[in-house]
């Protein structure tokens, strides 16, 4: 009941919203009453004010009526009541009628828009790539594949995951760009749930991806979720090739077993710590290897050309004016950088960098080799290293095994982590495989606070290395990045009180923070999230290409190598590149591209230049270097 001391008008308002929560009857009622409180009025001011209408007021009335009937779709018979009061019924049935109909349709073109919306329609395609999770990763790969098909008429892409339809093409469409002659297709679902993955049509694909998504129990997922694809496929006939990604190496084997035959599992923290100890070792590698990895410039191909066949390999580096050729695949395995007189068969494969798989085509290069320009002296010999790691993670012990392996006598590392009970145990552990060549000392300190670095003398360092810390379990989410930025910030501050610049490998988790790290342009970031997408966008393409990254990638294998230029050209003259490749082949080496130091902090891909023709010529400097594919 409504208090009686209250204003009339709140009264009022008061009765009226219970009017309104009886239901649809009294909104309808309301409805009614509001149509003809403006339409009589507004009909009897029409009638009234035509010349034509009847003088007498029962006939103006009638007029007033006939109007509203019509207006209203009431029936605007007039007569005698019966027939007023059929002509009434008559519109009300044709009007209950029409607004069922309309009501009908409605509600089924609501349904059919909320389900396409919902993302539950089964995709029709055959050849597409299928992508299974949600991730930073799936930025990448997405991207990636629009770029690799740039010149396919009908590719298409189909992503499936725990999300709205609708959010997930907005996030691509954001951060992607144009997808040019690519359809992406977004359908919403459990990828872990057999009835859901037949809305990608897996067993018509082309490849299908499974993504690891950013959580600490991503691996276990990507297990079910290839559990969940092979119960979705058919029993019998051809299976799409599957290429997965998980973190930790515990679970690479469950997850090898739920791919099948042919799959290929991508373990993220051990190729990340590779990478990251490569670059440490020689600045700028990682610049090479996102020259290596991504669409935009020249990638790894597979050709045959039996007309090598029974020549030397070393025959076969400068057999090609415009591609790079850095191994072969014998069989199913690959075998990068073999000695340059193993003789080709006739049906070896060679792998062959290029900027596209129609640019790889045979002419002899020998003509442009200038001998007199070699170098013929010994390499440069490679001392101890001394590498200083701020911060500790999963990945951190990873890297001190890299950093072991291949440690030259006296070799250090010191490691500065804030000292909790876990990163001191993972610290013990680590220290007890290190090695004799390697020295491992942990220090205890807070990366983030400018008297912990102040406290080491940075600049003595031949590489240091930045890591962010893994968020604790149980414990809110915290961005590993943010930590790794403030570290960063300390150590610019180092080299702009010093003046000398400090040769600094971070780790990145999110690609966005990457503009913010106070760091150049052309520096060292590993930002393992990118790192496994390029991957697996390039394996998608050709499943070969696995071994490939596999052996080029391994810490005890043969992989890409910065040398310093003088070790194969004479410093300061002008000669073709076909020549430094000579020169390489004369020291066991696939030269495929140099770094100019000119250009290394504004040139386009800051001085890395990948597989430039035999015949460019340039300007040798001994600060230059050349990339080669070779080992340590």
């Amino acid at each position: 009941m409504a208090q009686r001391g209250a204003p009339l008008g709140d009264r009022a308002r008061y009765w009226f919203d219970n009017t309104l929560a009886r239901g649809a009857s009294a909104i309808v009622g309301w409805m009614a009453l509001l149509c003809l409180a403006v339409v009589v009025p507004a009909s009897a001011v029409v009638v009234w004010t035509d010349p034509d209408a009847p003088r007498s007021l029962p006939g103006r009335l009638a007029a007033v009526w006939h109007l509203t009937g019509e207006t209203l779709r009431l029936g605007g018979a007039t007569g005698t009541p019966l027939r007023v009061t059929m002509s009434v019924l008559l519109a009300l049935v044709a009007l209950l009628y029409v607004s069922t109909l309309v009501g009908l349709i409605t509600t089924a073109l609501t349904e059919r828009l909320t389900a396409l919306r919902r993302g539950r329609s089964t995709v029709l395609e055959r050849g597409h790539v299928v992508v299974l999770g949600w991730s930073e990763q799936v930025f990448t790969v997405v991207g990636e594949l629009v770029a690799a098909n740039a010149n396919q008429r009908r590719a298409a892409v189909a992503v499936l995951a725990d999300r709205d339809k609708t959010a997930m093409e907005e996030a691509l469409a954001t951060k992607v760009g144009q997808f040019g002659r690519t359809r992406l297709i977004c359908r919403s679902g459990p990828t872990t749930d057999p009835a859901v993955l037949t809305l990608t049509s897996p067993a018509t694909a082309g490849v299908v991806l499974v993504l690891p998504r950013d959580e600490p129990d991503a691996d276990a997922e990507v297990v079910k979720t290839l559990l969940a694809l092979r119960a979705a496929l058919p029993g019998e006939g051809p299976r799409p090739p599957v290429v997965a990604a998980v973190r930790d190496d515990r679970y690479r084997l469950a997850a090898t077993l739920a791919a099948g035959p042919g799959g290929v599992v991508l373990e993220a923290d051990t190729v990340t710590a590779r990478l990251i100890v490569q670059a440490a070792r020689r600045p700028g590698l990682s610049l090479v290897h996102q020259e290596l990895l991504d669409f935009a410039g020249d990638e790894f191909y597979l050709v045959a050309e039996p007309a090598l066949a029974g020549r030397p390999f070393g025959d076969a580096l400068l057999s090609y004016p415009t591609s790079s050729v850095v191994g072969i695949v014998r069989g199913d395995s690959p075998v990068l950088n073999p000695p340059p007189h193993t003789p080709l068969a006739e049906e070896d494969l060679l792998i062959v960098i290029s900027r596209d798989d129609d640019t790889v085509w045979p002419a002899d290069c020998a003509d442009a080799v200038e001998k007199a320009a070699m170098a013929c002296g010994p390499p440069t010999p490679a001392g101890p290293e001394r590498v200083l790691l701020l911060g500790w993670n999963r990945r951190a012990p990873l890297m001190v095994d890299q950093l072991r392996r291949r440690a030259r006598p006296g070799s250090s590392v010191d490691v500065v982590a804030d000292g909790d009970a876990a990163t001191v145990r993972e610290v013990s552990e680590a220290d007890a495989y290190h090695g004799s060549d390697l020295t491992l000392t942990l220090h205890h300190g807070d990366v983030t606070r400018p008297e912990t670095l102040r406290y080491l003398d940075v600049h003595s360092y031949d590489s240091i290395i930045v890591l962010g810390r893994d968020p604790a379990p149980g414990q809110p989410y915290e961005d590993p990045d943010n930590r790794t930025l403030v570290t960063l910030l300390l150590l610019r501050r180092l080299e702009e009180a010093s003046g000398r610049e400090l040769p600094v490998v971070t780790e990145l988790t999110d690609d966005r923070n990457r503009a913010l790290a106070p760091i150049g342009p052309g520096a060292d970031v590993i930002i393992s999230g990118k790192l496994i997408g390029l991957l697996m966008a390039q394996i998608s393409q050709n499943r070969h290409l696995a071994a490939v990254f596999e052996e080029l990638f391994s810490a005890d294998g043969t992989g890409v190598r910065l040398r310093p230029a003088g070790d194969y050209v004479l410093p300061g003259c002008e000669t073709t590149f076909a020549t430094v490749v000579a020169a390489a082949r004369r020291r066991g080496e696939c030269a495929i591209g140099y770094r100019s130091r000119e250009g290394a902090s504004t040139g386009p891909g800051y001085g890395v230049r990948i597989n430039p023709p035999k015949a460019e010529r340039r300007g040798w400097t001994a600060q230059d270097e050349v990339i080669v594919v070779g080992e340590d």
